[in-house]
């Protein structure tokens, strides 16, 4: 196998946390621009190494954002916080017109680091980003369930083994539609073991609550979507409304506010698009770089 076929597991200090990423060494004498990938809330950047590995050739990272993955950092009360993070990194990284993939809060938050760092990015693709009517984020609006905490608050966090995590889960929507790669490499590098032997979820239920509770928090989401100005394609999933979670919760006319704007619509993907068809994303992020 290739040195570069496989992430090496890196930290950076940003805003007193330890930021995990995940790189894949670009080949010799490759100078393509990085990929950097942000993932969906409650997940982790080693849910993309089935995208990442069809870019052989390619320097890519991916990060655990804040409270995921192998990431340092609690709950937050605003998601500006992410792109605090990111924009730190990026500065950290002396990071240059990467192309930018995000997944669900993970596009949001690159979307606005696109805007807070104009020279970072060349290229933004953004699988099914959380961004909703501006109404949504009228003042003074709570999150999703209003003052009471998300569901996600309630998740079993505590498991024997990765396998017993994988059987748990195995036949449960929003998991079946993985691809079987991407199912594994969630529950594989989703747990962190304990020193009993046992296993917690990395991204604690507290974290992902705190994420969907203030999910209404950047207010300025359509500020900074009006002031990218480098081409950025919004892939939308199917719409069957808020109540299901597999459902798309972009607002269609958002390619529409952005001024080089693409709105790719797929109603035969659900919001987990990226983790049902790894090869089709990472089509679509190929194409997108050759428009």
């Amino acid at each position: 196998m290739p040195d570069n076929a496989k992430p090496v597991t890196r930290s950076v200090r940003v805003n007193d946390i330890a930021l995990t990423y995940y790189e894949w060494r670009a080949a010799p004498g490759n100078q393509e621009p990085p990929l950097l990938i942000a993932h969906a809330t409650g997940f982790h950047g080693r849910c993309y190494s089935a995208i990442a590995e069809r870019f052989p050739d390619r320097r890519v990272i991916a990060l655990d954002l804040r409270g995921h993955g192998r990431s340092e950092g609690g709950p937050v009360s605003h998601w500006q916080t992410f792109v605090d993070d990111v924009t730190a990194f990026l500065d950290q990284l002396r990071i240059r017109r990467a192309v930018g993939v995000g997944h669900s809060m993970g596009a949001h938050v690159l979307l606005q680091a696109a805007a807070d760092r104009t020279e970072a990015f060349s290229r933004l693709v953004l699988f099914d980003p959380v961004i909703l009517p501006m109404e949504y984020y009228s003042q003074g609006s709570a999150g999703m369930m209003g003052d009471a905490p998300h569901p996600a608050i309630r998740r079993k966090r505590d498991f024997a083994s990765p396998e017993a995590m994988m059987e748990r889960f195995r036949t449960r929507e929003p998991y079946s539609l993985f691809a079987p790669r991407v199912f594994e490499d969630y529950c594989r590098h989703g747990l962190i073991e304990r020193t009993g032997g046992d296993f917690v979820l990395a991204c604690t239920p507290e974290m992902e609550a705190s994420v969907y509770g203030s999910s209404r928090s950047n207010a300025g989401i359509f500020d900074a979507a009006r002031a990218v100005e480098i081409m950025v394609t919004v892939v939308r999933a199917k719409q069957t409304g808020l109540a299901d979670f597999k459902g798309s919760p972009t607002w269609p006319g958002l390619a529409g506010t952005i001024p080089n704007g693409t709105d790719l619509y797929r109603p035969d993907m659900t919001h987990f698009h990226p983790f049902e068809d790894p090869e089709d994303a990472a089509t679509i992020i190929a194409e997108a770089e050759n428009a």
